[in-house]
C-alpha cells in the first residue's frame, strides 16, 4: 500500500514537471520562435499561454518594441571634400522573427550588422552633398534618405528601420580650431573696421561741434557788441537829454562821478591847481566861481 502511494506521488510529481516544462508564456512586449532540435517550427506573435514539447522544443523570445541602435561617431567626407564627424543613431523593430533568427540570431548580432550598415549608408548619402547641406540646409531630407537605404538593407534580417537621426555633425578637432581662428580673425577685422568708422564719426562730430561753437561764439560776440553799442548810444542819448534839460545838474553829476573814481581810498595822488575846475564844487556847490576868484582870474590892465 505504501509503495502504491509513493508511486502515485512520484507520478504526480512527474506530471507537474512535465506540465511545467511544456507550458510557456509570451508577454505583450515579446514574440516567440519555437525551435525543435535546431529547426524552427512555429512563430508566435500574440501574447498568451502556449504549449511546447518538453526537452526537444526550445522557445526563443525577442522584443517586439522599438529598439535603439547607438552608432559610434564616424568621420565621413562631403562632396566638397570637407571632413565631418557624424554622430548618428537609429531605431528599429523586428518584424520577421524567423528571418531574424536565421540571419543575426540575437539582438547583439543585429546591432553589429546594423551599425556597419548605418555607417555605410551615411558615407554613401553624405558623399553626394556639401557640408552646408549636412549642417544646415537639407539635414532632415538627408536623414530620411539614410533611413530608406538602411531600411532596405535591414529587411534581409527581418528588421524594419523606423528612424535615423544625426545627433551631431561637426568638423574634426583640427579643422574646428582652424575655423574658430578664421572666425576670430574675421570678427577682429570687423571690430577694427567698426572702431575705425566710429573714430571717423567721432572726429566728424567733434569737428562739427567745434565749428558750431565757433559760429555761436562769433554770433554771440557780434550780438553782444551790437547790444553794447546800442546801450552806449542809448546812454549818450540819455546824457544828452539830461544835459539839455539841466546843464548845471549834469555837470554836477559828472563831477561827482569823477570824484568817486579819482578820490578812492588808497595812495592815489592828484597834482592839480587848487582853483582847477576839478575842484570847483568844493568851493561853491553851484560850481560857479566867486567874484573874488573872477577878479583874480581877470586880465590886468597895463
Amino acid at each position: 500500500m505504501r509503495n502504491f502511494v509513493a508511486f502515485l506521488l512520484a507520478l504526480a510529481a512527474l506530471a507537474v514537471l512535465a506540465a511545467y516544462a511544456s507550458l510557456f508564456t509570451v508577454y505583450q512586449t515579446r514574440q516567440a520562435l519555437v525551435v525543435r532540435l535546431g529547426e524552427p517550427i512555429r512563430i508566435i506573435t500574440e501574447p498568451g499561454l502556449y504549449v511546447k514539447a518538453p526537452i526537444v522544443d526550445t522557445v526563443i523570445t525577442v522584443d517586439n518594441r522599438i529598439l535603439d541602435l547607438e552608432n559610434a561617431a564616424q568621420e565621413v567626407f562631403a562632396s566638397d571634400q570637407r571632413r565631418l564627424v557624424i554622430d548618428a543613431f537609429a531605431r528599429y523593430r523586428i518584424i520577421d522573427v524567423l528571418k531574424f533568427y536565421k540571419t543575426v540570431n540575437n539582438i547583439d548580432g543585429a546591432n553589429a550588422r546594423l551599425s556597419s550598415l548605418l555607417t555605410a549608408a551615411l558615407r554613401r548619402v553624405l558623399a553626394k552633398v556639401t557640408l552646408i547641406q549636412v549642417v544646415r540646409d537639407d539635414r532632415a531630407m538627408l536623414m530620411g534618405r539614410v533611413r530608406e537605404e538602411l531600411d532596405h538593407e535591414a529587411r534581409d534580417f527581418g528588421i524594419e528601420v523606423v528612424d535615423v537621426r544625426i545627433r551631431h555633425a561637426d568638423l574634426p578637432d583640427q579643422n574646428s580650431q582652424a575655423v574658430y581662428l578664421r572666425m576670430q580673425t574675421e570678427r577682429q577685422q570687423k571690430a577694427a573696421s567698426i572702431r575705425g568708422e566710429g573714430s571717423q564719426k567721432n572726429q566728424e562730430i567733434r569737428a562739427k561741434a567745434d565749428r558750431d561753437v565757433t559760429v555761436l561764439l562769433a554770433e554771440a560776440q557780434s550780438r553782444g557788441e551790437q547790444i553794447r553799442g546800442e546801450g552806449d548810444a542809448e546812454r549818450n542819448r540819455i546824457f544828452a537829454d539830461a544835459y539839455g534839460k539841466d546843464a548845471d545838474f549834469f555837470g554836477f553829476y559828472r563831477s561827482m562821478q569823477a570824484y568817486e573814481a579819482g578820490l578812492r581810498s588808497g595812495d592815489t595822488r592828484l597834482v592839480l591847481r587848487p582853483d582847477s575846475d576839478f575842484f570847483k564844487y568844493f568851493g561853491n556847490p553851484s560850481g560857479k566861481q566867486t567874484p573874488k576868484e573872477s577878479a583874480k582870474d581877470a586880465p590886468k590892465l597895463p
